[in-house]
């Protein structure tokens, strides 16, 4: 029996997201299954699994605001900006204060532009950037304009050498965490990466839904964390088809504008997720059809 719906999953360490994508095709049997938003192999915590019909929200997922909590280690550059890669700098963190850490932090708050990490899934004239930096080339990323809207600084140690600093952030997709550390080493000259990465929330999902794959093993193949209807009561704002706009929509026509800023979800009479839908020229058009007739 094929199912429909999200799979919260806290992923581990030294997983590709792409790994867990294949776990879960064999636990929930199968093929239809992707992510919303790729965690590089060190990080762990939220990662958002679509099976069957949810791939298809999947797409606004991706585009969810997401907090994390990190690890930045200042006085060390990496190749790869993260503790995956070698480090290629040291440097005396002597003269790295509290609040010099502070300033360099809050200069990266509110909307910026920021160059993503080299050793990313950035594609560079149809190759990812982290296959050309493997290969031995030079790669420079243009920047992108990115919000932090929380960037909290919970911690600070001092030792052997080397200035942790424990920072939680909520921000905008497409932001990379590695990059932060790595500007704020930059701009106290001591260079930076981070050590640690757990995602801690994506949109409305965290990890109070997760499940780690130990317990969707045990549950396999009831893997679903949430029906396509309650994701999408989650994540978007909602209106109610009657019958005839309900037979409207299914056939891929128009409904009548409410006045809801979408994207929003709409529901058949039934309960059942019909459609996401956006207002615009006067009417409300689906984005995509999740029941048709």
């Amino acid at each position: 029996m094929n199912v429909d719906g999200l799979i919260v999953v806290d992923k581990p360490a030294g997983m590709t997201s792409h790994d867990v994508v294949a776990r879960v095709r064999r636990l929930a049997k199968t093929r239809r299954v992707g992510h919303g938003g790729t965690l590089d192999p060190m990080a762990t915590g939220v990662l958002i699994i679509g099976v069957n019909r949810a791939t298809r929200l999947l797409t606004y997922v991706i585009g969810s605001e997401k907090s994390y909590a990190g690890t930045i280690r200042l006085g060390q550059s990496t190749v790869t900006d993260d503790a995956e890669g070698d480090v290629t700098v040291t440097a005396a963190t002597d003269g790295v204060t509290d609040e010099g850490i502070r300033a360099g932090l809050a200069a990266q708050t509110g909307e910026i532009d920021q160059v993503p990490s080299a050793v990313s899934a950035i594609k560079v004239n149809g190759q990812r950037a982290y296959k050309r930096v493997r290969d031995g080339e030079v790669v420079e990323l243009a920047a992108r304009r990115v919000t932090v809207s929380r960037l909290d600084v919970l911690d600070i140690r001092r030792e052997q050498g080397v200035v942790d600093v424990d920072v939680d952030v909520t921000c905008s997709s497409g932001t990379y965490i590695r990059a932060i550390a790595r500007d704020l080493g930059a701009t106290l000259g001591v260079g930076g990466h981070l050590t640690a990465l757990r995602r801690t929330q994506v949109g409305g999902l965290s990890l109070a839904e997760a499940a780690t794959l130990p317990e969707l093993e045990e549950r396999a193949p009831d893997v679903i964390s949430l029906s396509m209807a309650d994701a999408a009561r989650q994540a978007f704002p909602q209106r109610a088809a009657d019958a005839e706009e309900t037979r409207v929509l299914r056939h891929g026509g128009p409904l009548e504008p409410v006045g809801i800023d979408g994207p929003y979800a709409v529901f058949d009479p039934e309960g059942d997720l019909l459609a996401i839908v956006s207002e615009r020229g006067g009417k409300a058009r689906a984005e995509i059809v999740l029941s048709p007739a």
